[in-house]
Order: C-alpha cells, then sequence, then structure tokens
C-alpha cells in the first residue's frame, strides 16, 4: 500500500467489495455465463446478492449494487431471452403483479388494494432493498444509530401537491406540520456554521476554504451569513488577478450597466441558450477560472453543468446576471420562483424519504414492523423474513429482477398476464389478472416487446440523471465547527457537494447536538461531461457507464482525499475520524426533467413519458419517468393513474 493511502485511512476496516465492482460489471453481465457470474458475485458478495437480515445497514457499495442489474444488462444489452427452465412455484393467480418495489410501485400496489381490498398483490423489486431511489442507510456508532438517505431526499413544496399525493400522505399519517418542531431550522446558523468553497490542492495548488455562498441557499440548508463581504471572500480565492476582476464584476452587474441588457426582455432566447454562453457571448465572462466556479454548482439539480443548462434555469435559481433586470424586477421570475417556492426545505424524515416506502410497506404488510405513525416509523425495526410469507395477501419479493411480461394471448382480449423474473439465477414465471410496470421506463421494450413500436421509441428516449449520494460517517464534527462551515461547493472535485446532514430529530431518533457527537455528511456527484459538444441526454448515457466503470476503492480514496484536504485545517484525519463510508451509485438517478433542460417544444400529448405511459391492454405503467419529473409526488400521481387505467 501507498504511504499516501495509509495517511488516507486506506488500510483501516471499512468494507470494500471491489470483485466485479467496475467494469467487469458492466461488460460481464453480457459475456459471462449467468451461473458463473452468479457464483462468483454469491462468494464474495453474499450480503448484497440476496436480501440480509438487514439492507440498510450494509456499508460499501449501494444504490445499484452487485446482483441489482446484471440480469437486466444481458437482457438489455445482450438480448438475452433464455433464462433455462421456467418454474411456476407459486400457486393460483394474482390480482396485480407490480414490476418494481420503489416509492410508485408500493403507491400503486396501494391504490389497487384501496379499490379491490381483497386482492392478491405481489410485488416484485430487483434490488435487496424495497424503496427504489428512496433508499435508507443505517451506521452504528457506539450503541447508538445513525440515519442518512441514500436517494431521495425531501418533500418538495407538498403545499402544491395534487389531492391524490395529499390524500395518500394523510393516510400513511404523514403530518406536515411536524417537521416544523422535528427539523431545527436555527442549528448551524446558531452555531455559526455557514457555505463555504473549497479549492482543492490539486486544482488550485492549495487547499483552501473560503467562507462564502456561490448561490443562495439559505433556504436549502439554513445557515450562518459569511462574515466575509464579497470582495473580502474573492481577495481570499487563490484564482488570478483577472478572474477575481472578473468575477466581481460579474456579481455587480445591474440593469443597463449589462454588456448586453437587451437580451432579458426575451425569455424564449435565454431558455435556448446556456449559461456558459450567456457568461461568455453576453457578459464578457472570459477567464476559465470563474467559468470552473460556477460549471457544477447546479449539476446536483439538473445532472449537467452550466454547459447544458438552460440561462432561463440558471437564472431561476440565482445565478449572478439576472438582477436589475426586468426579468429580475419584484414582479418578475423571481417573484414568481419565489411564490413558487413558498414551503419552506424542511420536510425530510432522518432518512429523506425512505420513511415514505417504509410506511407504505408496514401498511401493505403489517406484520413487517411494529407502530402506527409518522414518529415511530424512523425506528421501528422491520422484519425482511416477512416481506414474502406464504399466504399472505401483500408479498414483496426482493432480490427479483423481471424479463419479461405477456399476455395470455391477444392484449386487446387477454384475461391476463405472466411476468417472468430471475432470483438466484433461477427463473420464475407467475400469472396475474393485471400488471403495474413501476420500474426504470426505459427498460419496458426489453420487457414488453409486443408493445407498439412508437410507444417502445418513446419509453427507449426516457434517459436518466446518473447520480452519486456518499454517505460518510465521522467520529465527530469539530473540524467543521473550526473552520465555520455546514456545506461546501467544491470546484472540480469528483464529489462537488459536501454538507453535515439535515438537523432533523424525530420519535426517539435524535440528531447530533455538539461537535464532539457523530455524524453523518453527505456528499454528493453528478457525473457530468462538460465542454465536450453533449446535450444532455447524451451526457447522461455517457456518464453511466463511466459511474459503473467505479470500485468502491476508488470511490473511498477519493472521498478520503477530499476530506482531508476540505478539513484537514480543523484537524481532520481522515484515517482517525472517517468511521464508515456508504456510496449510493445510482447510474439511472434522477427522471429527466424535460420543463427545464433542452428539448423542442411539445404538446401536452406528445412528450415522450406521455406517449410512453399509455396503458396496453392488462398492462399499466407508473414510476416518476411516467411523469417526466425526478419528485415524489409524481411517483405517487403516476401510480395513482395507473391503477386508475387498469380498473377503468
Amino acid at each position: 500500500m501507498r504511504p499516501r493511502d495509509r495517511d488516507l485511512g486506506m488500510d483501516r476496516p471499512i468494507t470494500r467489495r471491489d470483485f466485479l465492482q467496475g467494469v467487469g460489471v458492466a461488460t460481464a453481465a453480457a459475456m459471462t455465463p449467468s451461473r458463473a457470474l452468479a457464483d462468483a458475485v454469491a462468494s464474495l458478495e453474499a450480503p448484497q446478492r440476496m436480501p440480509a437480515s438487514y439492507p440498510p445497514a450494509l456499508t460499501g457499495l449501494r444504490g445499484d449494487h452487485v446482483g441489482s442489474f446484471e440480469v437486466a444488462h444481458e437482457l438489455a444489452f445482450s438480448g438475452r431471452r433464455d433464462w433455462g427452465a421456467v418454474h411456476e412455484p407459486d400457486e393460483g393467480i394474482y390480482d396485480l403483479v407490480v414490476v418494481g418495489g420503489g416509492v410508485s410501485g408500493l403507491s400503486a400496489a396501494h391504490f389497487f388494494r384501496a379499490q379491490e381490498p381483497a386482492a392478491k398483490v405481489l410485488i416484485l423489486e430487483n434490488h435487496d432493498d424495497f424503496g427504489g431511489h428512496a433508499k435508507r442507510n443505517e451506521f452504528r456508532s457506539g450503541g447508538s444509530t445513525l440515519i442518512g438517505y441514500g436517494g431521495t431526499q425531501s418533500f418538495e413544496n407538498p403545499s402544491q401537491y395534487s389531492g391524490v399525493t395529499q390524500e395518500l400522505l394523510r393516510e400513511l399519517g404523514i403530518e406536515f406540520e411536524r417537521f416544523y418542531s422535528a427539523y431545527d431550522r436555527d442549528f448551524y446558523a446558531s452555531r455559526g456554521l455557514g457555505w463555504g468553497v473549497y479549492f482543492d490542492r490539486d486544482r488550485y495548488g492549495v487547499d483552501r476554504v473560503v467562507r462564502m455562498r456561490l448561490l443562495e441557499e439559505s433556504g436549502y440548508l439554513p445557515a450562518a451569513p459569511s462574515p466575509l463581504s464579497r470582495e473580502e471572500a474573492v481577495a481570499q480565492m487563490p484564482i488570478s488577478e483577472n478572474a477575481r476582476r472578473e468575477l466581481l464584476q460579474l456579481f455587480s452587474l445591474r440593469g443597463d450597466r449589462l454588456p448586453d441588457h437587451s437580451i432579458f426582455r426575451e425569455p424564449a432566447y435565454l431558455k435556448k441558450i446556456s449559461y456558459r454562453d450567456l457568461l461568455t457571448k453576453h457578459l464578457e465572462v472570459r477567464e476559465p477560472e470563474v467559468l470552473a466556479l460556477y460549471q457544477d454548482v447546479f449539476s446536483g439539480y439538473f445532472g449537467v453543468g452550466i454547459d447544458a443548462t438552460p440561462a432561463y434555469s440558471c437564472l431561476m435559481y440565482g445565478l449572478p446576471g439576472l438582477k436589475g433586470t426586468s426579468l429580475g424586477r419584484v414582479d418578475g421570475l423571481l417573484r414568481w420562483w419565489q411564490q413558487r417556492s413558498r414551503d419552506p426545505y424542511i420536510f425530510h424524515f432522518p432518512d429523506g424519504l425512505a420513511s415514505v416506502a417504509r410506511l407504505l410497506v408496514r401498511r401493505l404488510i403489517p406484520a413487517a414492523a411494529p407502530g402506527s405513525n409518522m414518529e415511530d416509523i424512523v425506528t421501528a425495526p422491520f422484519d425482511y423474513a416477512r416481506l414474502d410469507t406464504a399466504g399472505a395477501s401483500v408479498r414483496l419479493r426482493l432480490g427479483s429482477t423481471v424479463v419479461r411480461v405477456q399476455h395470455d394471448g391477444d392484449p386487446s382480449t387477454a384475461s391476463g398476464v405472466r411476468v417472468t423474473y430471475v432470483r438466484n439465477d433461477r427463473a420464475t414465471r407467475v400469472r396475474a389478472r393485471r400488471c403495474v410496470m413501476a420500474c426504470y421506463n426505459a427498460v419496458i421494450p426489453h420487457l414488453c416487446p409486443e408493445l407498439p413500436a412508437e410507444q417502445r421509441e418513446a419509453l427507449a428516449s426516457l434517459v436518466r440523471v446518473p447520480l452519486v449520494y456518499s454517505n460518510v460517517q465521522l467520529r465527530n464534527w469539530r473540524a467543521w465547527q473550526a473552520l465555520g462551515i455546514a456545506g461546501v461547493h467544491c470546484p472540480g472535485r469528483y464529489h462537488h457537494h459536501a454538507m453535515l446532514d439535515f438537523p432533523v430529530s424525530l420519535g426517539s431518533y435524535r440528531f447530533a447536538q455538539g461537535p464532539d457527537d457523530p455524524i453523518v455528511v453527505h456528499m454528493s456527484a453528478a457525473l457530468t461531461r462538460p465542454n465536450r459538444g453533449l446535450s444532455a441526454r447524451e451526457q447522461h448515457r455517457a456518464a453511466r457507464y463511466a459511474l459503473l466503470e467505479k470500485t468502491f476503492e476508488s470511490f473511498e480514496r477519493e472521498i478520503r482525499t477530499h476530506l482531508a484536504g476540505l478539513l484537514g485545517a480543523g484537524g481532520f484525519d481522515p484515517a482517525r475520524d472517517i468511521q464508515a463510508i456508504t456510496v449510493n451509485r445510482w447510474p439511472h438517478g434522477y427522471s429527466y426533467d424535460y420543463n427545464t433542460l433542452f428539448d423542442p417544444d411539445y404538446a401536452d400529448d406528445e412528450f415522450p413519458h406521455v406517449r410512453g405511459r399509455k396503458r396496453f391492454g392488462r398492462i399499466g405503467i407508473a414510476n416518476s419517468d411516467a411523469g417526466g419529473l425526478a419528485y415524489i409526488d409524481c411517483a405517487i400521481d403516476q401510480a395513482h393513474r395507473a391503477v386508475e387505467d387498469l380498473l377503468a
């Protein structure tokens, strides 16, 4: 081991799962005999291969973990159709089979049972845990448990949710008023912790944190204001004098002092050019260091950098260039956005929104967990052995990748569907009167090739945004306190953003109170491909392969190096202070947002996700993909629509 690796703590006992986690998984799934691949994975990845006694407590490489996607890749990349002898152990016929155990799939089961209370329902999920992107990560520290989110983070603007979604959340016992006391909005500000920008040694020649905000993020994570003026903060940045001067000029742009202020009279034009083009072509930004500072500041929102994000969207979220223009006046765009976003950003369970999935599972399968409300769900023990019990009305079968969904005869007259899935390298078929496909919509054409050609084409176009959510358990957060930061933007780093977790205490769960307490740090990455002339979709497709090639060891080294440079001046020692790492890898992360990114203008019924979600015989299509938005209310609404389509 290299000496530097020892300094980083790479020799410390953190779970490493390196075998078949890089390109070997992405390509071997298409080339390796399934039995050999299964044996290899089982030998080294047994806890991840099939549901462990408690999957949320597994660390290492999670999200799309080893064993969750290989079968689907064989189907999609190699066109494999023969999975060996097909077994049919389930007796009788289900009233509904749901493909996908995320929030949309679980909601579909709920809505179906609401109309058919005696219905027998089977939910098939390819991962070793339920919830989809609503992923829960747990860590042990001494005798206590730390909880973090590995995917879906928050209810955003819940007051504007549809009546369907609001009613379901009420039925689950979620009371939004409770979050006003559960979320301590003064936690970081009262301790003098604010936002910063981290300049790393590899790119800037020095490790330095400058206490300033690149964005107005007080609504996202309330924190203390910077003690520095903008001029003082820019003076501390390890960039050239020209870049400092240009950056201050950009901050000061107002109204008719803009180099080309006339463009702000044309919102349509701002929707057609990127923010990078706005800076370079209209606002006289020339220095690469200024462009680099902002390149990925919004990639966690949009999945791409400022080279592929419309200027209009970036300005709407507060990047420099709008203030003082006609769009930025009180009656203009910012006012509209403020009205739209009037709910505070405080509606998180300690596990993000994984608790919504847990509430749904507990309602569908009461034997799986005790309790009755939104507070006790946070620490309720889940018995995974109860999820798939013979004779139960609702069964949730994990580690089961669906490879075929077909009607019993002509879709227009068929009385049911047959669903084939692979589990433990064994092909199994179940029969059902109806099926809801609540999985990643782009895979549906491979599962159901009988779909009309136009519908298959529409579904196949629904590329998703690749994302990484890494959670790091720290022994304490003294270094953050010493540096005066709660969150940082990290220009040029793999993880473009790092922050202390949201301060939420709910039920019997208590968030860290003092800097000597252990805590979870959340780090996020969107794998962009800037300055290559690629569209957002092309960047997403290229990035997913790069993500599958990256091993946990390389993630760990990157995380340790990043935190060592970021927090070193505050006394942080990665070998001593990092206790555990969970990397949530999502090659298919956010649903693609047609309303935000560059796309042709579509009529409402011509969007690909609208054409793709049409009912096909006894098969309905749900998931947030079907709504074209990466929000939990979209996932729930689409589940309701799919069930209504089937029962109409």
